[in-house]
């Protein structure tokens, strides 16, 4: 194997192809097109004079060869990525460009103004938001921050609970509106709901929907919000979301077996540079508050918490 004659723009669209299983994957991974990757292999594999993948026609299968040089591409990736991780960690200039993953739900119902506030103070930070229900790697540098719903923070990561998310059941206000007082959800099982799809993610509340007359699944709470806007059923929303909403209307107590917890996490390397920590510090303070009010009017209604 003449390995001496391989770049790393070689070893990367290797390493795509063994991640992804697909020349497609690889080439969506790499922002190259399909037939670009296609070529490429072709003539890697011609220069080395070996096959590195099997194709078949549900994918493509790493040969031992294909092993070993993805894994010394990923091991060459790990070590760029941790070199470039500890420079950006000695940048101490509010500038620069920071990328950010959290959901749909999130970035609409709570992060969207506090962002706009960050911007106007540091107009030299650049933000970049990748909008995913999926935990982007952080040690790779698909992002830089995350902020994210979770009961378990990775360990690899550093950060602050910025307070609890709690969620109750809304319907359609015009629907709902004569109904009196806050229901449990256990005597709604058969009205029309609508609940995730398992492409959210969310174990424990696919779980708790087991039992309902689940009709329409949406694999975003965002567009679960919108269909019960125009009275398709009713949904389990984030409190601050369905609070908020002025033509839904809340008909449960929170659900204490739906309650999760708000992360922001970063890099253990990444954790002093100025940027970050100017970004961290407003999230904090416009989050934190936010929840703080919204969990707060939910005690303050002393309802019961329906299990």
């Amino acid at each position: 194997m003449n390995e001496q004659h391989l770049k790393w723009d070689d070893l990367q669209v290797v390493l795509a192809i063994a991640r992804t299983g697909s020349l497609s994957g690889a080439s969506r991974q790499l922002h190259i097109s399909h037939a670009t990757v296609f070529r490429r292999l072709n003539v890697i594999e011609a220069r080395l004079g070996t096959t590195l993948f099997e194709r078949h026609r549900h994918g493509y299968t790493p040969t031992l060869a294909g092993e070993d040089l993805a894994a010394t591409a990923e091991h060459i990736q790990d070590e760029v990525n941790s070199a470039e991780r500890r420079v950006i960690g000695q940048d101490l200039k509010l500038s620069g460009t920071l990328r950010i993953t959290t959901t749909d739900t999130l970035f609409a119902g709570l992060l969207c103004p506090i962002m706009a506030t960050f911007r106007e103070q540091y107009p030299g930070i650049a933000l970049e938001v990748v909008i995913s229900n999926q935990l982007q790697n952080l040690s790779r540098r698909d992002a830089d921050i995350a902020i994210r719903p979770t009961r378990k923070p990775p360990e690899t990561l550093v950060g602050r609970r910025l307070g609890d998310i709690t969620l109750a059941v809304y319907g359609q206000k015009e629907q709902w509106q004569a109904s009196n007082g806050l229901l449990d959800p256990n005597v709604m099982l058969e009205e029309s709901w609508i609940g995730p799809d398992a492409q959210l993610g969310d174990v424990a509340f696919e779980k708790w929907m087991r039992n309902k007359n689940t009709c329409y699944r949406l694999d975003s709470m965002l567009a679960m919000q919108m269909a019960a806007r125009q009275g398709a059923g009713i949904t389990v929303l984030p409190c601050y979301m369905g609070d908020a909403d002025d033509i839904l209307q809340k008909i449960s107590p929170p659900i204490d077996a739906l309650t999760t917890q708000l992360w922001l996490l970063t890099h253990p390397d990444l954790r002093h540079v100025a940027r970050v920590r100017a970004f961290m510090a407003t999230i904090t303070e416009g989050v934190s508050g936010q929840l703080v009010k919204t969990n707060s009017v939910n005690a303050s209604k002393g309802n019961p918490q329906a299990e």
